[in-house]
């Protein structure tokens, strides 16, 4: 058995809204929302989501809260917040300062400042506007094998 995670799926409470943070924000490439011919009814979860396929390979996708919620059959309430966070790995110090701009200028907020942590990380915390919680940081001595 394969181990691999190829996609994370963020659900958000504003799929247009959240399809501008993160390409025309962060930058990250996106054809759009797509699924659309897919409509929600009281059965069936609907289709629309943002897709963005990363250089690594790992599609991030932006789904309704409420369709997610009703896709995986449990209530609404899970599907809100933070409990995780995730990380964008910079080239530079400049680098996370800079993404950390963009999200801000795109509607997110920073959680915390960038700053040196004792384990050899230059690194801060954005959230975009649903709250997901994301780590831009640099390995000051170069990302560990």
């Amino acid at each position: 058995m394969k181990t691999n995670i190829r996609a994370i799926t963020l659900a958000v409470s504003d799929l247009e809204r959240s399809l501008r943070f993160y390409r025309d924000g962060l930058g990250l490439f996106s054809p759009g929302i797509i699924g659309t011919e897919f409509v929600r009814d009281e059965q069936h979860p609907g289709g629309s989501v943002a897709m963005f396929t990363l250089d690594n390979g790992l599609i991030l996708s932006l789904y309704s809260r409420t369709d997610l919620a009703m896709d995986a059959g449990i209530a609404l309430d899970r599907v809100a917040g933070s409990p995780i966070s995730l990380g964008f790995f910079a080239d530079s110090r400049a680098d996370v300062d800079h993404i950390l701009q963009q999200a801000v200028q795109a509607g997110g907020a920073i959680v915390r400042p960038p700053v040196i942590r004792p384990w050899g990380i230059y690194a801060g915390y954005f959230a975009d506007p649903d709250g997901h919680l994301w780590e831009a940081m640099y390995f000051l001595n170069g990302i560990p094998e």
